[in-house]
C-alpha cells in the first residue's frame, strides 16, 4: 500500500483521536464505555478500511510500547487486561467499516449498518478475550453466560448510540470531504 503524505498524517490524527477517545470514558463495571468506537469508525468511514485499521493498529503500537494511551495506561503487559480484546476488535472495526462505505452509497443507513457490522466485530472478539483472560489468566470463575452479561449486555446500549451519532457525523463528514475535493 502506497501512503502519501496526507495519509500518513491521517492515519496519525486518527491513532491520537483514538487515543483520546480512550479517556473520554464513563466508568462502568468491566468493560468502561469510551469514544474509541466513534473514532475507530470514523477512521474507516473517512480514511477507507485498510487506511482505517492501519490508525488503529498504531495507536495500539503505540500503546503497547509504553505510552499510555489506554484506558488503563500501556506497556505490553496490557495484553493481559481483559479489554484488550476489544481493542484488536477496533482494527478489525474499522477495517469492515471502511470497506462497508468502500462498496456501499454513503448513506445514514449505510453507515449504520457499517458500525452495526463493526460493532459485532469488535464484541466477538472483545468478549471471547474478556472470557478467556477472567477465566484462565487471572483464575476467576467467571461463566461464559457472565462474560457475555459484563462484556456485552451492559455496554450495548451505549454503542447502539454511539453507531447512530456515528452514523449522523460520518454522513456529514463525507459529504462535506467529497464537496470540497470536488471544488
Amino acid at each position: 500500500m502506497n501512503l502519501t503524505l496526507g495519509d500518513k498524517v491521517l492515519i496519525a490524527i486518527f491513532a491520537a483521536l483514538t487515543s483520546i477517545g480512550a479517556f473520554i470514558s464513563i466508568p462502568i463495571p468491566y468493560v468502561p464505555f469510551t469514544m474509541q468506537f466513534f473514532f475507530s469508525s470514523m477512521s474507516g468511514i473517512i480514511l477507507g478500511g485498510k487506511k482505517g485499521a492501519l490508525s488503529q493498529l498504531l495507536y495500539i503500537l503505540i500503546g503497547l510500547i509504553g505510552i499510555p494511551v489506554f484506558t488503563k495506561g500501556g506497556g505490553p503487559q496490557y495484553i493481559f487486561q481483559p479489554t484488550f480484546g476489544y481493542l484488536i476488535g477496533l482494527i478489525i472495526a474499522a477495517y469492515v467499516i471502511g470497506k462497508v462505505v468502500e462498496i456501499k452509497k454513503n448513506s445514514f443507513k449505510n453507515l449504520l449498518l457499517a458500525n452495526f457490522l463493526g460493532i459485532i466485530v469488535i464484541y466477538f472478539i472483545g468478549v471471547i478475550y474478556f472470557y478467556l483472560i477472567n477465566r484462565f489468566y487471572l483464575g476467576m470463575n467467571i461463566t461464559i453466560s457472565l462474560a457475555i452479561y459484563n462484556g456485552f449486555l451492559i455496554t450495548l446500549p451505549g454503542d447502539v448510540i454511539k453507531s447512530i451519532v456515528t452514523a449522523l457525523v460520518g454522513t456529514r463528514v463525507v459529504n462535506t470531504i467529497r464537496i470540497k475535493m470536488s471544488v
